[in-house]
């Protein structure tokens, strides 16, 4: 289920890294470009390992990446 209160700065990222593609994020954190494609997008909230792996792809706190904002969330 999508999370509408999450947002990332996933795709920033990537291309402030060089331009790295989708696909590159995915072979360094053991997903698929597609998997990268719906984080970046917002329809695929990341596990809490994934997270951690793609901030220490880019060198960066969780925090710094993926932000909750709970004025979003419907419950």
């Amino acid at each position: 289920m999508p999370s509408e209160s999450m947002r990332n700065e996933v795709r920033l990222l990537r291309f402030l890294a060089q331009d790295m593609t989708q696909a590159e994020l995915g072979k360094r954190v053991g997903l698929t470009r597609q998997t990268i494609a719906a984080i970046e997008q917002g329809r695929y909230s990341p596990s809490l390992d994934v997270a951690f792996r793609i901030a220490h792809v880019f060198g960066k706190r969780i925090d710094e990446i993926f932000h909750w904002q709970p004025g979003d969330d419907p419950r």
